[in-house]
């Protein structure tokens, strides 16, 4: 039987190899996609690579399956068993290793499982990810004998070196849902640590997520972290995605603190030690957001979505800090540049510890608006791309356009955006307006050009 022709291409995505257990992803998958990883690391120099992985059920064993195909092509591992995806970011830099990766389905529904793969300490993405499906397609693996494997662990040097790196004054009362995945389990002891009273909710990784699956952008899988906060008096509430590379902020009134608030925060903060530093959101993130970096001596820079993406344009522009609407903080300053959810808690309690305030204090003059969450609406990957294209050449006529990512239309007092998703066959939308009746009406006329376009589209 050709096992190759039986792969499914459309793993192969634009940042990382995804799908679902035991219908796309076996450890027989595993163990060819480690080959084909291996084959192009070894040609680019690489000989020693980390590899970690998440809780998920099917986890373990398409580790242990890639690890093996790794070796065949001749990569000397380093398992570092059960991590979060930053602690792998982590781990290439403390072994000095040529790549890693992580075994994580990350934000993804419980059936779904994945590949986050670093060649060089950044992951790979685009053109790189489709080479490795051509590797697999043509069974064109090198064998470059047999590479060795060492168990070790991470996560003392991972504390170690947030703890001595950022400081935070004892006391603070930190609310944690974990939401069963592994942002938990490592946050809680440096949290303990630092001297913080933690209220810890489902912080022991459960691959099954029996209490509420670990996405931080959906406000319904916040609602127990909020009551908890409120009960508690806690001083801020923090919840994880499943690998701990995203993060959700309570405040200390119960308040989601969105992406692009928290970026704001942050950026505030270090624009004071580091005057016209370079802050980058991306095209989803709130007009405030790059207004209020511009108003405190930053430069202030919009880009595409995609945290691939997003540490390219990092390296390129120098910036100190980054970060997304879906809670990925990428800190550059006194960091890796790379988005680790545990360490943007730390860097939150120092904020807090520094300025002596609440954090609804600090976020206090930050002006309102009005905006909707991310809207997605269902779009075939054949036709997304041009529906997108249609509705910025119909809005460029008679509007400002951002065309970075899809298109960001200005109205002035608001704006809306359409995109189409690197990872889905669906359309993005978000609006935001100084007013309810305002971006009601923002969303009306968009929604309703993509509505026409997408008839003529069939």
């Amino acid at each position: 039987m050709d096992m190759t022709r039986e792969m499914n291409p459309e793993v192969f995505r634009e940042y990382d190899v995804r799908g679902v257990v035991d219908r796309d992803l076996t450890p027989d998958f595993a163990h060819r996609l480690g080959r084909a990883i291996g084959t192009h690391a070894f040609r680019q120099g690489v000989r020693k690579m980390t590899l970690g992985r998440d809780c998920r059920l099917s986890s373990e064993s398409y580790q242990e399956a890639l690890g093996r195909g790794l070796m065949t092509a001749g990569i000397d591992v380093i398992d570092i068993g059960l991590c979060a995806t930053p602690m792998l970011y982590f781990s290439i830099r403390h072994f000095g290793a040529g790549g890693g990766v992580m075994v994580t389905g990350s934000h993804n529904p419980p059936d779904f499982n994945g590949f986050k793969i670093c060649i060089g300490p950044d992951t790979i993405f685009g053109e790189e990810i489709q080479e490795l499906r051509r590797i697999i397609e043509n069974a064109a693996y090198a064998d470059n004998g047999a590479g060795s494997l060492r168990r070790t662990d991470v996560s003392q040097a991972y504390w170690d070196y947030l703890f001595r790196n950022v400081a935070i004054r004892e006391g603070l009362k930190v609310a944690v849902d974990g939401g069963n995945g592994i942002g938990g389990h490592f946050a809680l002891p440096l949290l303990k640590r630092y001297g913080c009273r933690v209220e810890a909710i489902h912080c022991d990784p459960d691959g099954r997520f029996p209490n509420h699956f670990p996405d931080p952008t959906i406000p319904e899988n916040l609602r127990e972290l909020i009551r908890v906060v409120r009960e508690q008096k806690a001083d801020v509430g923090i919840a994880y995605d499943g690998d701990a590379d995203r993060i959700g902020v309570i405040t200390d009134r119960g308040e989601i603190l969105w992406g692009d608030e928290l970026l704001l925060l942050f950026s505030r903060f270090i624009l004071k030690k580091n005057p016209g530093a370079a802050v980058i959101g991306e095209v989803k993130c709130s007009q405030k957001l790059y207004d209020d970096i511009a108003r405190n001596g930053g430069k202030a820079i919009m880009w595409k979505a995609g945290h691939s993406l997003i540490k390219g344009k990092m390296k390129e522009e120098k910036a100190l800090l980054a970060g997304e609407m879906s809670g990925h903080i990428f800190f550059a300053d006194r960091y890796f540049g790379y988005d680790d959810a545990i360490y943007a808690t730390i860097r939150l309690l120092e904020i807090l510890s520094e300025s002596g305030k609440r954090l609804s204090e600090l976020m206090a003059d930050v002006p309102r608006t009005f905006s909707t969450p991310e809207i997605r609406v269902d779009c075939p990957d054949r036709i997304k791309f041009g529906v997108v294209e249609a509705v910025r050449d119909h809005f460029r006529k008679t509007h400002e356009i951002i065309a970075i990512d899809g298109v960001r239309v200005s109205f002035g007092d608001g704006w809306g955006l359409l995109r189409a998703s690197n990872t889905q066959p669906v359309l993005v939308l978000r609006f935001e307006a100084p007013t309810e009746a305002r971006l009601a009406a923002i969303r009306e006329e968009i929604e309703g050009t993509l509505k026409g376009i997408l008839k003529s589209f069939g």
